[in-house]
């Protein structure tokens, strides 16, 4: 392996040339305490920025084995190395002077959730630790100022690799409060389903944002307190006991005034899937892992889903048990919707009236009057919504501002007061007793069809040329075609929407194989996911520094968005 020195001497021969010569770079060099590789060099000074990674020895990092020991609090680790890595490297950040993107430092920027990224990678079994940055390599124009990028490689970089990736250098009881934290969400998520629950919120928790820009916590906000009849102690393991709302499986419903608080319940409710950072206000708020948020979705295309459980008999004839439009309407989306969460084993769906079709969710005695049933193609979700929970074990959380309906089905009814919730089961009941009840039904088979094969689609072949792109959390750009993925809510992060278009190109060339079906195939990518991790997506040796691991319920949500989808 070559030497630092000999990276020095090769900069400085290559001064003044012409921007391409720093390819000549490539390679790894050892470095006091590391090795630094540098993976990809950018085609001038205003291209994407280089891609760099520096590996430390797991020995030479010291950090004990019961800081990784576990995914869950490997990921954590992981995540709090990036934030101090992306601390150090600020410092810096165009210190180094030049044209274009000249002395940029960059790594990912971590929000508030704990996520699996590419940026970080530890060894669960060496504690070897790789990080993955970008660096804008400095010109003047398109001449090479290499004593610039000198002055990065071999004195801003030194000092931030020292002070964020080596365990001596580290807060130890910051580290521990971090593995604790991580074992302490872990254990509350297990603890779900042992004690029939499908959601956990701790009472102090925080759940107003700062702003709908803003992710970090209301300052001031009002703490949760949960009713005393829906309060449950846990016995966490660093923690100790913690009280909170345990919300129980089956239908519970969220109601209450305007601005009280029930779409900030139900939106900490969604990203419970994921852990939280200490100090977030919602790091105890835990939700099951499969849980998935059901909306509509006007114009979003369907791909021969069987929606035949909620809409039945249309009057053009068209089959639904293998529903195919390009332009849906609010309820034929929301009820394909459903069925695809049910497709990926979600057990919990998470459901706000106010981003619902209307006449997907109910249709009231009056409307049923004067429109005959036989007459009426769609079975609203109300009709379903117990089978669903007691045929299926599929719980529903759903929010209510108008619809007094979902009282009779519910098993729960939480009303939501200045923030406070308040267990109103008994009352709404007794209430709802003076008012008719929508019978629910059961659907004529007991399961949707699956079986959906999906064809390999050429374009992806790898001697084809094929232009992907991502816009933030909005959607992929494949070659022309746009996939639109603004209503997946429960997408926190732009660089898990990077992990999807690779996902993408890496199914239709590694798994769709014109016999499996989706099913088929998303259960082999969760094993290799769990397997591999994101070096599953490593090409040529080489992985992306901008990659955060999406669930797999938004795999399979971007896959079914793909109107190029081969079925």
């Amino acid at each position: 392996m070559k030497t630092s020195e000999d990276l020095k001497q090769l900069l400085l021969q290559i001064n003044r040339k012409s921007y391409p010569a720093y390819k000549d770079t490539r390679g790894s060099y050892a470095f006091q305490g590391y090795i630094l590789s540098i993976d990809h060099v950018q085609g001038d000074p205003f291209a994407s920025p280089s891609k760099i990674s520096v590996k430390v020895n797991g020995k030479q990092a010291g950090f004990p084995r019961d800081l990784f020991g576990t995914r869950e609090t490997r990921v954590a680790l992981q995540d709090y190395l990036i934030r101090q890595f992306h601390k150090k490297i600020e410092r810096f950040n165009f210190k180094a002077k030049g044209s274009g993107k000249s002395g940029l430092l960059s790594i990912s920027r971590c929000q508030q959730e704990v996520l699996e990224r590419s940026a970080c990678t530890m060894n669960p079994d060496s504690g070897d630790i790789t990080v993955r940055m970008e660096i804008g390599f400095p010109a003047n124009g398109r001449t090479i100022n290499s004593p610039e990028l000198i002055k990065i490689l071999f004195d801003f970089l030194p000092i931030c690799v020292r002070e964020s990736l080596f365990y001596r250098s580290l807060d130890k009881k910051e580290l521990e409060i971090v593995r604790n934290l991580a074992e302490d969400q872990t254990f509350i998520r297990s603890q779900l389903t042992e004690k029939n629950l499908c959601a956990f919120v701790a009472n102090g928790a925080v759940l107003p944002r700062e702003s709908g820009v803003s992710p970090r916590p209301m300052k001031n906000g009002i703490p949760f307190q949960s009713p005393l009849s829906m309060e449950v102690t846990l016995e966490l393991p660093h923690h100790g006991p913690l009280k909170g709302m345990g919300i129980p499986e089956g239908i519970t419903l969220i109601v209450g005034g305007g601005y009280h608080g029930k779409s900030t319940l139900l939106e900490a409710l969604e990203l419970g899937v994921y852990n939280h950072i200490a100090g977030d206000g919602r790091e105890y708020v835990i939700t099951r892992s499969d849980a998935v948020k059901i909306r509509a979705e006007d114009g979003r295309s369907i791909k021969h889903t069987d929606i035949s459980l909620f809409i039945n008999d249309l009057p053009n004839g068209k089959e639904t048990s293998s529903f195919y439009s390009e332009d849906a309407s609010g309820s034929t989306s929301q009820a394909a919707n459903v069925i695809e969460a049910m497709e990926t084993g979600s057990r919990l769906f998470l459901i706000d009236e106010d981003t619902s079709a209307t006449n997907f969710m109910i249709r009231d005695e009056l409307m049923q009057r004067v429109v005959n049933k036989k007459q009426e193609p769609i079975t609203p979700f109300i009709e379903r919504v117990q089978w669903l929970s007691t045929q299926k074990g599929i719980s529903t959380i759903l929010v209510a501002g108008s619809s007094g309906s979902y009282f009779h089905t519910a098993d729960t009814i939480i009303q939501m007061d200045h923030y406070k919730p308040v267990d109103i089961t008994e009352f709404a009941k007794k209430e709802a007793e003076h008012f008719p009840a929508i019978l629910p039904s059961a659907p004529s088979k007991a399961d949707p069809d699956y079986h959906r094969i999906i064809q390999p689609d050429s374009s992806f072949r790898e001697d084809r040329r094929l232009k992907m792109k991502t816009m933030g959390t909005d959607g992929i750009s494949v070659n022309r075609e746009t996939i639109d993925l603004r209503y997946l809510e429960q997408l926190c992060d732009p660089e898990q929407v990077n992990t999807l278009s690779a996902l993408l190109r890496y199914t239709q060339t590694h798994l769709f194989n014109g016999r499996s079906t989706l099913q088929e195939s998303m259960k082999r990518l969760e094993t290799l996911l769990d397997e591999k991790g994101l070096e599953l997506l490593s090409e040529a040796g080489r992985l992306s520094p901008s990659l955060a691991l999406p669930r797999i319920q938004e795999i399979y949500a971007c896959l079914n968005r793909y109107r190029s989808l081969r079925l």
